[in-house]
C-alpha cells in the first residue's frame, strides 16, 4: 500500500511499448513529481484482443511485455481483467487521480477509453502512435478529410510532426508486488520463428537499416530475396518506436523520401479509417460488394497453406505461416491472388492476414487489402491484375526468395523455379501443381468487374 499523503500516477501501456519519445510517459512522470509521488506503469491483458490474435502475435506481445518491463527495472504491472475495474483498483490502492495514456484513433480503442471514462476515471491524453494524429490532415479549401494518398502525402508534410520527445534520465517509479507481475507465457507455435521484440530491438534494427539499406530503399524494397527493407512494421505496431523516431533523420533523396512515403501510407490509412469506420469490415467503394465472388473451398485452403502451385505467391505465405511476417511486396501479389485469381472477397484474406501477422495494423490491413482488391482508396483500379509469375521473375529473379521457403523447388533455377510446370523435372520433390490458370482467371475477372460497371451505369 502507498501512503494516504503521496499521490502517485499511473501510466497505462496499449500500443506504446517503449520508454523513449513517448510524450504520455513523460506527462505522466512530471505530474507524479508535481506531487512527489511515482509512476505506476500498468499492462492490462485485454481478453478481446486476446482473443483475436494470432499465436505468433501473442508470442511477439509476451516479449515485447518483458523487454518494456526490464526498461522499468521489472516494475511493469501486468494485470488481467475488465479495464475499469483494475484502474479502479490501482487508483485506490495508489491513491492516484488520473491515468495517462496515448490517444486512440481505431473504434475498439477510442470505445474502450469512452467506456473507462464514463465510469469515471480520468483520462489524460498526450500524444498517438502516429506523426499526424488521425483527423488533422484536411483539405485546405473545404475540412474535408483527402481520399487519394498523393495529395494527403503532400499535406502532410507540409503539415509536419513535433520533434522527438526526450527520454526520460530517471523515472520515479512504483513497486510492482508479486501479485501485479502477471506475465503471459505464450509460446511459439512449433516450427516457426519471429524477430527479436522490444524498444532496445526496434533501434538497433533501425541503426542498422540506416547504415546498410536506406540509401538504397528505393530500389531494394521491392525485392523479396535480399534484406532491403526496415522491418519496423511490428515494432510500429506495438508502438517500440514512434515514426518521428524513424522521420528525423530523414533527407530530401529519392530513396529517403520513398522510406518517407512508406510511413506516410500507414498514416493516411490511419487516417481513412479513422474517417470511415465501416471500412474495417465493408467495402470503401460499396459497388464492390455486389460483385460476383466464388465461396471459399479447397483453392483458398491451397492458397492458406502456400500450395497454390505458384511459386512467388506460396513462398510468400509460407514466410508468413512461419514468421509472421510477409515481405511487402508479396502481401500485394497473394492478395491479387485470392481476390482475382481465386474470385474470393478481400475480409476472407484480411482476417487470415489478422491472424498470422504480428505486425498486424488494423488500418493498414484493412486498406492495404481494400487497395489491391481494387475495391479502395487511391487509384489501384480492379483492372489491375498482379501477374505471380511476372512478379516472381521480377522481384525474385534468381529465386533466392522461392527456394528459402519452397524447399520442393531448391533444385530450380532461373526462370524454371518460377514455372516448374514448364521443365521436365519441375516436380520432382512433389510441388504442387497449379490450382488455377491465372491467364484465364484474370479474363474472368475482368467480365465479373464489367457486369458490376453494367449495372451501375
Amino acid at each position: 500500500m502507498t501512503s494516504s499523503s503521496t499521490t502517485h500516477t499511473i501510466m497505462w501501456f496499449r500500443r506504446d511499448l517503449r520508454i523513449g519519445d513517448h510524450p504520455a510517459l513523460n506527462a505522466a512522470i512530471e505530474e507524479a513529481q508535481s506531487h512527489g509521488g511515482a509512476v505506476v506503469p500498468v499492462f492490462i491483458l485485454d481478453p478481446a484482443l486476446i482473443g483475436g490474435a494470432g499465436s505468433k502475435r501473442l508470442a511477439y506481445l509476451g516479449n515485447s511485455l518483458r523487454a518494456l518491463d526490464e526498461s522499468l527495472n521489472n516494475n511493469l504491472h501486468v494485470l488481467i481483467g475488465d479495464q475499469v475495474d483494475v484502474l479502479k483498483e490501482l487508483l485506490k490502492r495508489y491513491n492516484a487521480s488520473s491515468v495517462h495514456i496515448s490517444q486512440e484513433f481505431e473504434r475498439y480503442g477510442v470505445d474502450r477509453d469512452k467506456r473507462v471514462e464514463a465510469a469515471g476515471i480520468k483520462l489524460v491524453r498526450t500524444g498517438s502512435p502516429y506523426a499526424v494524429a488521425p483527423g488533422r490532415v484536411v483539405k485546405p479549401s473545404d475540412g474535408t478529410p483527402y481520399k487519394v494518398y498523393t495529395p494527403f502525402y503532400r499535406a502532410w508534410c507540409v503539415h509536419g510532426w513535433r520533434e522527438a520527445a526526450p527520454t526520460p534520465k530517471e523515472i520515479p517509479l512504483a513497486k510492482a508486488t508479486a501479485a501485479d507481475r502477471n506475465f503471459p507465457d505464450w509460446k511459439l507455435p512449433e516450427g516457426t520463428e519471429i524477430t527479436p521484440a522490444g524498444e532496445k530491438a526496434a533501434l538497433e534494427r533501425f541503426a542498422y537499416f540506416t547504415k546498410n539499406h536506406l540509401d538504397q530503399y528505393d530500389e531494394a524494397r521491392n525485392m523479396a530475396g535480399i534484406d532491403g527493407t526496415s522491418k519496423m512494421s511490428a515494432h510500429l505496431k506495438w508502438g517500440e518506436i514512434h515514426p518521428r523516431t524513424l522521420l528525423r533523420g530523414l533527407g530530401q533523396t529519392k530513396a529517403h523520401d520513398v522510406f518517407r512515403k512508406e510511413i506516410a501510407w500507414r498514416e493516411f490509412y490511419a487516417d481513412v479509417l479513422f474517417n470511415n469506420p465501416h471500412t474495417e469490415k465493408q467495402y470503401y467503394a460499396p459497388r464492390f460488394a455486389d460483385m460476383r465472388y466464388d465461396k471459399p473451398g479447397k483453392q483458398f485452403e491451397a492458397w492458406k497453406e502456400g500450395k497454390t502451385g505458384y511459386p512467388f505467391v506460396d513462398a510468400a505465405m509460407r514466410q508468413m505461416l512461419k514468421e509472421g511476417w510477409m515481405h511487402n511486396r508479396t502481401r500485394m501479389v497473394v492478395a491479387s491472388f485470392l481476390v482475382k485469381d481465386l474470385h474470393l472477397e478481400w475480409q476472407l484474406g484480411e482476417a487470415f492476414f489478422r491472424e498470422h501477422l504480428i505486425d498486424f495494423d488494423l488500418a493498414s490491413n484493412v486498406h492495404g487489402w481494400q487497395w489491391t482488391a481494387g475495391c479502395g482508396t487511391d487509384a489501384s483500379p480492379y483492372y489491375r491484375v498482379f501477374n505471380p509469375i511476372e512478379q516472381g521473375k521480377r522481384f525474385d529473379e534468381n529465386g533466392d526468395y522461392i527456394r528459402k521457403y519452397v524447399p520442393e523447388l531448391r533444385h530450380l533455377s532461373g526462370d524454371d523455379i518460377h514455372e516448374p510446370w514448364t521443365v521436365l523435372d519441375g516436380y520432382l520433390h512433389d510441388y504442387p501443381e497449379r490450382i488455377v490458370d491465372h491467364a484465364l482467371e484474370r479474363v474472368e475477372s475482368l467480365a465479373r468487374l464489367n457486369e458490376i460497371k453494367v449495372q451501375t451505369e
